[in-house]
């Protein structure tokens, strides 16, 4: 009788300590990072204000990862600079006694542009980058480089669409953020 009770004010409590969104960065007070995002290599971490980043990510930054202001990357993403699967394969046993960066290794930076959209389950390969505006739907892998407001989807992604087709429509609506949009994103059409 009094163990699920008790239980029940554990997950509680666990929630509203553990998993809650808390604002400010050091230097970028509307930034928003959960804690339950894991954030390797910090050191190689750029990172803009106005950004949001949601529950259960792993963010590896140690070969240098710019994100961008008012991006949002949201729940269960995985961003990675560096790679080992191919160079582990290759060179098996010889992979955990040759230092440096064995043959098939990969490493490179990556950069997440300005009000750009990371969807759920979605994997960001070294090297890549997502354009100012785009749009990385859910469950998509980006390898190589998605245009400024591509709408990119699919495993490896490609560009379905434009993201100024869906912005247009909202700005005819609403008039009164055609300044702020164009702010960032340049005049539009």
């Amino acid at each position: 009788m009094i163990r699920p009770w008790l239980n029940h004010w554990r997950r509680r409590l666990a929630r509203g300590l553990l998993f809650r969104m808390v604002f400010g960065e050091r230097g970028r007070p509307y930034t928003r990072i959960a804690p339950s995002t894991c954030i390797e290599g910090e050191a190689g971490l750029e990172l803009a204000d106005h950004v949001f980043i949601g529950q259960f990510n792993f963010i590896d930054a140690s070969a240098g990862l710019v994100i961008e202001e008012g991006v949002q990357i949201t729940n269960f993403c995985s961003i990675v600079t560096h790679s080992t699967h191919n160079a582990l394969r290759v060179n098996g046993r010889r992979f955990a006694v040759q230092g440096g960066h064995p043959p098939g290794y990969a490493r490179a930076p990556i950069r997440l542009g300005a009000y750009s959209f990371v969807g759920p389950h979605s994997l960001i390969e070294p090297g890549a980058v997502l354009g100012k505006g785009a749009m990385l739907c859910a469950f998509s892998q980006l390898r190589g480089i998605a245009p400024d407001f591509a709408i990119m989807a699919g495993q490896p992604a490609r560009q379905v669409g434009d993201t100024r087709q869906r912005d247009a429509a909202l700005l005819v609506r609403h008039p009164e953020l055609r300044e702020a949009y164009e702010a960032w994103a340049g005049v539009q059409p």
